[in-house]
């Protein structure tokens, strides 16, 4: 009864603690801005997402620990390295213009000629990562794996829920993403825009929260 208890926990634990963290209604304007109202580029898009995300979660969960120890690599620099390339990227969408708008609209038009690659390598970056799952989701995916047991037997079934649990998650990112049409239309299109522009600016500000907060745990580490 303990371990089915302890089981049930780590199920509800792994979307209870992810989902704070990737906030899906936060990257909802800018999937719809890279979508448009495109209800098969939605429908693809959004299922390819919720699939890489459920990878990243559970490759981090499972691996990251040893990817780490393996290379040397520290979690502060995990941190530092990601919240450079999250600050990037939203320094890059406020400095948007017009001509961004104008390949959306081809890439949009040309969206069901689209091979399962090119969903994929669209998808990706910066969509899911690290939009969705980014240096905060993994490094707090890296902790719950290294809370899994160490006994072999357990270990598994630990694994699985976890990995159910991801895949819990994922899933309400792809019902958030799917459905982030009908919910921005609501806003309409100059709230839509203000929502992207000010998802911009918190995703660069957030960056630099993640560089500073790895520059401090770095520091305190040589300490």
């Amino acid at each position: 009864m303990d371990a089915t208890t302890s089981l049930l926990q780590n199920l509800v634990l792994v979307p209870l603690t992810l989902l704070p963290i990737i906030n899906p209604l936060s990257g909802a304007p800018v999937f719809m801005s890279t979508t448009g109202n495109d209800p098969v580029l939605v429908r693809r898009l959004a299922r390819q997402i919720a699939v890489n995300s459920w990878v990243v979660l559970v490759v981090s969960m499972l691996m990251g620990t040893y990817v780490l120890d393996f290379f040397g690599i520290s979690l502060p620099i995990v941190r530092i390295s990601g919240g450079l390339l999250v600050a990037a990227t939203g320094w890059k969408m406020l400095h948007s213009d017009g001509e961004d708008d104008v390949k959306r609209a081809v890439a949009n038009s040309q969206a069901q000629r689209l091979s399962e690659k090119d969903v994929i390598s669209q998808s990706f970056f910066p969509i899911t990562f690290p939009l969705t799952t980014g240096p905060g989701t993994i490094a707090a995916s890296i902790a719950l794996g290294a809370k899994l047991p160490s006994q072999p037997a357990v270990y598994v079934l630990g694994f699985l829920t976890a990995a159910l649990g991801a895949a819990i998650t994922s899933y309400v990112i792809y019902l958030v993403y799917r459905h982030s049409v009908q919910l921005l239309d609501r806003v309409g299109t100059i709230g839509a825009m203000v929502m992207a522009r000010l998802m911009a600016f918190i995703l660069l500000c957030i960056g630099i929260e993640i560089i500073w907060a790895g520059w401090l745990e770095l520091n305190a580490q040589t300490k």
